[in-house]
């Protein structure tokens, strides 16, 4: 089972065979879900004691399961956020699965923490960070807030007497994955109202602060800067001056919009990230890197390794050397190195292809913002302040949106699910994937007269 012998050649051969030849697709299909009991009738029990023959487990992997499943890297694939890796980035993820490498420690992952570094470092510059900045690569976003307000609170803690609750300062409009992380941390939030463009203000935050009569108890306020609904960027700069005179943390949730960084067109928008005390990025969304891989990146590391750092006899070897350990930067301790396959298109691409590809996106949000607000039949929401376009059709009904999105999912033409803006059901479109051509915008604009 685990030489590599005549059984293993044919494995790899049908393995190979199968991720050349999705890779090669183009453009990818986008697919779709099908029910438990199809599923159940299509494959049956895929897991005996006997095993069964390689060729028949990958058929049904290429011809049922994976069809099974929508694809993120399509570029008719516009809901939630989606991907589109590089194919070299995707081809060394192959290549880092292959290796058996354990990144959470330098003693273990030099080479790999070594490399993965230098991508953590060319985020931080483009965030102005100073040259002590750094962290680590975690599974996603939700990780990544999680770990930096851990780490916050610990810094707190160290300085200001334990309040009967902690709390974190946060907008009305943040990810859910920060409402699901103060529960995880027993923490409540003092939630910060936003104005009718979605945007929490230094001004907000201080008069949210000054007025509330249990102030002391908050540690941190988490800004983001790219909604997920709506693409907003927060008043990063108005937040961090307030946050800071007060002795508070200030953490960015850039999961989704931080890329922007890379595209000189909109760095100004994000005035104030180079103050902020820690940041996440996700590569795996607009920075063209596969699932899963969040850029958490700390200010001050020393903050986060005194927080997270783990101590055991048997991890009395992992501290032998003061090089760099992950596992001391998030609340992991077992990591696979998950930011090698971007650090290797990184490499190979060139931060101006990033450049370019992160600019080219936006261009196509925009394009796609002009064609719809053309259509007598529909109406914009607003000029995209990234690639999230929110538009409305007139006179629907919400069960109406959902028939349509459902039927253009079933038609294969796009996969564009409906949201909530303000108490409306609207269509929402993300733009991420720079082979995404205007004609799919057409198609929808169609589709919808």
């Amino acid at each position: 089972m685990h030489s590599f012998d005549g059984a293993t050649e044919r494995v790899a051969a049908l393995c190979f065979e199968y991720a050349t030849d999705r890779l090669r697709m183009d453009p990818v299909p986008l697919d779709h879900p099908r029910s438990l009991a199809e599923l159940t009738d299509a494959v049956g029990e895929t897991i005996s004691a006997e095993g069964h023959d390689p060729e028949r487990v990958i058929a049904w992997f290429r011809d049922v399961l994976a069809p099974a499943c929508i694809s993120a890297d399509s570029p008719a694939f516009l809901s939630f956020i989606p991907v589109a890796p590089t194919k070299a980035s995707q081809f060394f993820d192959v290549v880092v699965s292959s290796s058996a490498i354990c990144g959470s420690d330098w003693l273990e992952g030099a080479g790999a923490i070594y490399a993965e570094n230098q991508a953590l470092r060319w985020i931080s510059d483009l965030a102005g960070m100073p040259a002590g900045a750094g962290g680590v690569f975690v599974s996603g976003g939700s990780a990544g807030n999680l770990s930096a307000l851990v780490a916050a609170r610990a810094a707190v803690a160290e300085r200001r007497e334990r309040p009967a609750r902690w709390r974190v300062a946060l907008a009305d409009q943040a990810h859910s994955s920060l409402v699901n992380t103060l529960r995880i941390m027993d923490v409540d939030a003092l939630t910060v109202p936003t104005g009718i463009d979605d945007r929490l203000t230094g001004a907000a935050l201080r008069a949210a602060l000054d007025t509330d009569p249990d102030s002391d108890s908050v540690f941190a306020v988490v800004a983001t800067a790219g909604t997920t609904n709506t693409g907003t960027i927060d008043d990063l700069a108005g937040v961090v001056d307030v946050a800071h005179d007060r002795g508070l943390w200030v953490h960015v949730d850039g999961a989704y919009g931080l890329a922007g960084l890379a595209a000189p067109s909109i760095r100004d928008q994000f005035a104030g990230i180079e103050a902020a005390d820690s940041f996440v990025v996700d590569p795996h969304k607009w920075l063209f890197a596969p699932f899963d891989c969040a850029a958490l990146v700390y200010r001050d590391p020393e903050t986060a390794r005194h927080a997270h750092s783990q101590i055991a006899p048997y991890l009395d070897s992992m501290r032998a050397t003061e090089e760099w350990n992950p596992a001391d930067y998030a609340y992991h301790l077992t990591r696979r190195a998950r930011g090698l396959p971007f650090w290797f298109s990184l490499a190979v691409h060139g931060t101006d292809a990033y450049r370019e590809a992160v600019e080219t996106t936006l261009t196509i949000a925009r394009d796609a913002a002009r064609r719809i607000d053309a259509a007598p039949h529909l109406e914009l929401l607003g000029e995209p302040d990234l690639t999230v376009v929110l538009w409305r059709r007139s006179g629907w009904t919400h069960e109406q949106y959902y028939e349509w999105s459902n039927s253009m999912l079933r038609d294969q033409r796009a996969f564009v699910m409906p949201t909530t803006w303000h108490g409306e059901t609207t269509l929402r479109a993300v733009y991420l994937n720079p082979t995404t051509t205007g004609a799919v915008t057409d198609d929808i604009i169609a589709s919808l007269a």
